[in-house]
């Protein structure tokens, strides 16, 4: 490490609240599939900002739209129409199949938008303010006061409880103990299609089936959440359209901007009629010109650059090679995920292992103490699978 960059992590730690523990380089700029740092090294990313951008680095068609924005219209609040925001959500309906669209500045605030309006569609039908919302153990939807009660790991929760109330929890795939929480107050269940943080747990069919059967007979609402999952990562735009079974509300985020931190919830039209009406939410930034220019190229170059079809042409590479170091090494106990959503399992924590790669130059991430995730960009080629895992052999060829 260069003493520049010695400089840089030491004025950071002085002047950033410490609630991440970073790794120790300082990024400098990016292009296609790789990662600079300031001393020029370079990395292969398959984290890609945590499942963010899925069309690369510096994608000259995305910086250029951008660009144009900047100098025409940053910002005008929701007290106004802009049409960047009027395209986006056009489109995002088009690709989602939902029918409206609020948008936000992040996917914990998509979450937050998604229970307001399951409450307020309950509140309309009984006048009462006890309803409850069914949530799934592992999961994980953000970390602000809403998002993080809805969060199934009690770590995350117990230093800022009492959270908002009304949470239960049940288990993922395990449709009984869906059914031991339902009750007359249940107004909303809550899941992600494909649990990332959690460790990289897709639904099955038959538990979300049964769960849209549940909620139908039931009036209550399904909420999906699609934040890392979503924008075709699983090989289809969202990963509830492999299954077919379509949420009342669901949530999106991450890669629907590619950098810009934007976020949406989106609902059927019944739900959308019968629960958020003016005043009743809101946000200054959420939908502005910037954020949805940036939507708006995001969701052309996922068409004109056939992503979707990258990623069902390469993720099969991908669980083929992963499947041959599981096969390698006694110590990786399974593999697991959808698309380009991937996990290996280990019998040990991984820390080391991500660090070691780290060093030689691959960026990865995990997904709990013993799981590596690989969550790289949508564009990546089998020829970038091969390098990953060259590199990562060597890694763990020393373990």
């Amino acid at each position: 490490m260069s003493e520049k960059m010695k400089e840089y992590i030491e004025e950071a730690e002085k002047a950033l609240l410490h609630t991440y523990n970073r790794y120790q380089i300082v990024l400098d700029k990016g292009d296609g599939v790789y990662l600079y740092d300031i001393d020029g090294k370079k990395y292969l990313d398959f984290v890609s900002g945590i499942a963010v951008f899925a069309l690369g680095y510096n994608n000259k068609s995305y910086n250029d739209a951008l660009k144009g924005q900047i100098d025409k219209l940053l910002h005008t609040s929701n007290y106004y129409y802009n049409v960047p925001a009027i395209e986006a959500a056009k489109k995002l309906k088009e690709v989602s199949g939902m029918d409206r669209v609020f948008f936000t500045n992040s996917g914990a605030e998509a979450i937050e938008g998604a229970i307001k309006a399951a409450r307020k569609y309950a509140f309309l039908k009984d006048g009462k303010n006890d309803h409850e919302i069914i949530a799934m153990n592992h999961s994980f939807h953000g970390r602000t006061f809403g998002a993080l009660s809805v969060t199934g790991n009690p770590h995350y929760r117990e230093a800022f409880e009492p959270m908002i109330g009304n949470i239960r929890f049940a288990d993922l795939n395990d449709f009984d103990s869906v059914l031991s929480c339902v009750n007359e107050k249940t107004c909303a269940i809550l899941l992600e299609t494909v649990q990332g943080e959690g460790g990289i747990f897709p639904a099955s069919r038959q538990f979300l089936e049964s769960i849209r059967k549940l909620c139908d007979e039931r009036d209550i609402l399904l909420i999906l959440d699609e934040i890392q999952c979503g924008m075709g990562r699983t090989g289809y735009m969202y990963a509830w359209q492999r299954y077919n079974v379509k949420p009342d509300i669901m949530t999106t985020a991450k890669a629907l901007g590619c950098g810009v931190p934007v976020g949406a919830f989106l609902l059927n039209e019944k739900t959308a009629q019968n629960s958020l009406v003016a005043g009743d939410h809101g946000t200054t930034y959420g939908g502005n010109p910037f954020a949805c220019a940036a939507i708006n190229k995001v969701l052309d170059l996922f068409k004109q650059d056939n992503i979707i079809e990258n990623v069902n042409e390469v993720a099969p590479y991908l669980e083929k090679r992963l499947d041959e170091l599981k096969d390698k090494y006694d110590f990786i106990i399974d593999r697991r995920g959808l698309g380009l959503l991937q996990g290996l399992v280990f019998d040990r924590p991984v820390g080391d292992i991500i660090n070691s790669a780290l060093e030689k130059g691959l960026i990865l991430i995990n997904a709990g103490a013993q799981i590596i995730r690989f969550v790289p960009p949508l564009v990546i080629t089998k020829e970038n699978v091969d390098d990953m895992i060259l590199i990562l052999d060597t890694v763990l060829s020393a373990v």
